[in-house]
């Protein structure tokens, strides 16, 4: 962090981190980034679904690098969602075209926010069109709108959207040569705009961990 701000590489991509959070707010409003700034790296880390228990599991992570001022001090914060909007709409009321942008002073800490997934080791095991985490997603969102009836109860929601969203992937897991690859990963691909028509997404594992590697973004899960 530079005094209280982070500085980007160029003004686009200080505009990809405001993308990127407008669509993380779409999966969670209420939600929360990790920044990472790392040799004048930044890794903004969010949360699609916060899994269970006490090791999360079928925790579904979304991950976005973006190149930040060279000799950038190291960070590693984890901020409300809503913090930063609001400093992107303050960017947009007062003409800033400046590269920097004001870290929140809010501090959270979700579970999901202490993972911190290997960074070496990982093994490329296959590939997965877009065009099934496409479809894998927008089937979901239909599945939980259309099981979720007026006055349905917290619990029952809750249930419904693990089992939709814990489903294996079409064409992962037994006997695919894959490893089972949840409609969760499917849907933080979808919703933060990492999946496009045409690309594929490269497998990869290592330990517990599985990572969807595309190319604007990763989805992690285990």
């Amino acid at each position: 962090m530079t005094g209280e701000q982070i500085v980007f590489a160029d003004v686009e991509s200080l505009q990809d981190l405001g993308t990127y959070v407008a669509r993380a707010r779409r999966l969670d409003e209420d939600g929360a980034i990790r920044l990472q700034a790392v040799r004048d790296v930044l890794a903004a880390w969010v949360c699609a679904l916060p899994g269970r228990g006490l090791l999360l599991r079928g925790v579904v992570l979304g991950l976005r690098v973006m190149p930040l001022a060279p000799g950038h001090p190291e960070l590693d914060v984890t901020v409300p969602l809503g913090g930063l909007t609001d400093r992107f709409a303050r960017r947009e009321r007062t003409g800033d075209v400046g590269v920097g942008i004001p870290v929140p002073p809010t501090r959270v800490a979700p579970p999901w926010a202490a993972l911190t997934p290997p960074r070496s080791g990982w093994v490329p095991v296959g590939e997965l069109d877009s065009g099934v985490l496409l479809r894998a997603a927008r089937d979901g969102i239909a599945a939980v709108a259309e099981g979720t009836p007026p006055g349905a109860g917290a619990h029952a929601v809750t249930a419904l959207r693990e089992r939709i969203w814990s489903a294996p992937l079409p064409g992962t897991g037994e006997g695919s040569g894959l490893p089972p690859v949840s409609a969760g990963a499917a849907l933080a691909a979808y919703g933060l705009g990492f999946a496009r028509e045409g690309e594929r997404a490269t497998v990869f594992q290592v330990g517990g961990w599985t990572r969807l590697t595309l190319p604007v973004g990763h989805v992690l899960t285990r």
